[in-house]
């Protein structure tokens, strides 16, 4: 594979290819089927239905599911049969239970983004339970057009002398998890989470070297959640903000420490399924690798799609003083429930926490895990 890096195509040339990828898939969907929408998940229907705390209000929220198949975000019979025996069930509750059935709001009406931030009651998974946080996936096989194999810093001790006889090829993978501590501490509003990130990079090819795990971050981090539900011009609507403080090292002593330390505010919007995060922050600690703000920049922007059952994901930063950055495409394809195909393609700095200042492109094929 030929290097972006040796074809010295810019970094925001790179971003905008990947931009133009992005706008020609949407415009192909469009052609192919415009009346087409993400299919929804029935289960978390059900799941909702299970939280509602009154017995009457929980019946008619089943009794509103069953038998029903969503389209165009709406829901419609499935046969006569089926509209004739739910017309039926309902003239037999009693008062009080139509009353409630009136009342019930189907949770499939709920964003995506609502869904994941759990933004209101009826997307609420209440406390110290595990969710997913960023992507969870593996991909065993992950290209690198430029490996580092003499990581360095401007830090005292933290340059590696001896080459370290890197695979292009390796693989990657990713855990990260998320639990809710506290619920509505502002009134109806304002959630606390904790959320932990591992992510490794394995020479599991390179037996030369006996297969070494390269590096391993991880990233704990606590944030608050605030809903906002402002609607914007264009269709956008302003959903939520974290407030949070994350620290980010790799555990090695050194010369290969790094470490920082961000307080950070994450602005989530949301448009018709479009997500839109806008990430600022602010460091507090890089002993490890003091110039890491020249190639990070102070921001992060990540712009995500769902069409039907493709999910798309772009995701960029840029440090405009040094003119450095990086940009990364995402693609997600449903395999089996929860499983899907995973494409994930790298180009610039900081792929991982050791190559912060090491300017690469990679390209990884796996499975991930999105729900």
């Amino acid at each position: 594979m030929t290097s972006l890096k040796r074809l010295n195509i810019p970094l925001s040339g790179t971003f905008a290819v990947l931009v133009g990828m992005l706008c020609t898939t949407v415009v192909q969907a469009e052609d192919a089927g415009a009346a087409a929408l993400p299919e929804l998940d029935a289960q978390q229907a059900v799941d909702a239905c299970r939280r509602l705390e009154h017995p009457d209000q929980r019946l008619a929220c089943y009794d509103r599911i069953q038998g029903v198949s969503v389209t165009g975000g709406r829901y419609e019979p499935e046969s006569t049969a089926t509209t004739i025996a739910i017309e039926t069930q309902s003239e037999m509750m009693d008062d009080a239970v139509s009353l409630a059935a009136e009342d019930v709001e189907i949770p499939l009406n709920r964003s995506r983004m609502m869904r994941e931030w759990e933004l209101d009651d009826a997307t609420d998974g209440g406390v110290l339970r595990i969710r997913t946080h960023e992507s969870v996936y593996a991909l065993p096989a992950r290209y690198s057009s430029d490996p580092n194999d003499l990581p360095s810093s401007p830090a005292p001790g933290r340059t590696v002398t001896e080459s370290l006889n890197l695979d292009a090829v390796e693989a990657k993978f990713q855990l990260s998890l998320k639990t809710k501590l506290f619920d509505n501490v502002l009134g109806d509003n304002g959630d606390i989470w904790f959320g932990y990130t591992q992510q490794s990079s394995w020479q599991a090819y390179n037996t030369i070297e006996s297969s070494p795990f390269r590096e391993t971050q991880y990233a704990p981090e606590i944030f608050a959640t605030l809903r906002t539900g402002i609607d914007l011009p264009f269709g956008w609507r302003w959903q939520m903000v974290n407030f949070g403080f994350l620290h980010q090292s790799n555990g090695f002593d050194e010369p290969r420490s790094r470490s920082w330390n961000r307080w950070y505010a994450q602005f989530g919007f949301e448009n018709n399924g479009w997500e839109l995060f806008i990430r600022p922050w602010s460091e507090t600690d890089t002993d490890d690798n003091p110039d890491i703000r020249d190639y990070f920049g102070r921001a992060d922007i990540r712009l995500q799609w769902h069409r039907s059952k493709h999910d798309f994901g772009l995701t960029g930063r840029y440090a405009a003083d040094d003119n450095r950055g990086a940009v990364q495409f995402d693609w997600h394809y449903p395999l089996w429930g929860d499983l899907k195909a995973y494409l994930q393609v790298f180009h610039g700095y900081g792929e991982t926490l050791i190559d912060y200042n090491h300017r690469q492109t990679t390209v990884g094929v796996g499975i991930s895990l999105v729900q």
